[in-house]
């Protein structure tokens, strides 16, 4: 269901550095919103990108459409989600016992210089 009130999601893809892709996320990323996030992956897995790195500062509502999503990049490319995480990212991540699948990253310029804990599947 959408959210009349809420903010639209919105992704950006920063120019890559040193063979490392950034995604900037932010509004609320649910069934109806997910997709360019999705497309995204898709084409920074199909650019055989060495790290992606997803910047979720900026969501403030994710659902389990978008947690699907990154459990599928995640299991087939190096990806690193950096915050600082709205409250509600970290419930949904605790409650799914997905945080500790995902690496994390206090933002995105630290989560450059980092590897993923979890190599893909």
């Amino acid at each position: 269901m959408s959210k009349a009130m809420g903010a639209a999601a919105r992704v950006e893809v920063l120019p890559d550095m040193e063979g490392t892709r950034v995604i900037v996320c932010s509004g609320e990323f649910d069934m109806e919103t997910e997709g360019a996030l999705r497309q995204a992956l898709d084409t920074a897995h199909r650019d055989g990108t060495t790290l992606t790195v997803v910047d979720l500062a900026g969501v403030s509502f994710a659902d389990s459409s978008m947690l699907n999503t990154l459990i599928g990049a995640h299991n087939r490319q190096p990806l690193v989600l950096a915050g600082p995480l709205a409250q509600q990212v970290i419930r949904l991540l605790e409650v799914t016992g997905t945080d500790s699948f995902f690496h994390l990253a206090a933002d995105a310029n630290s989560a450059r210089a980092t590897s993923p804990a979890v190599a893909p599947r």
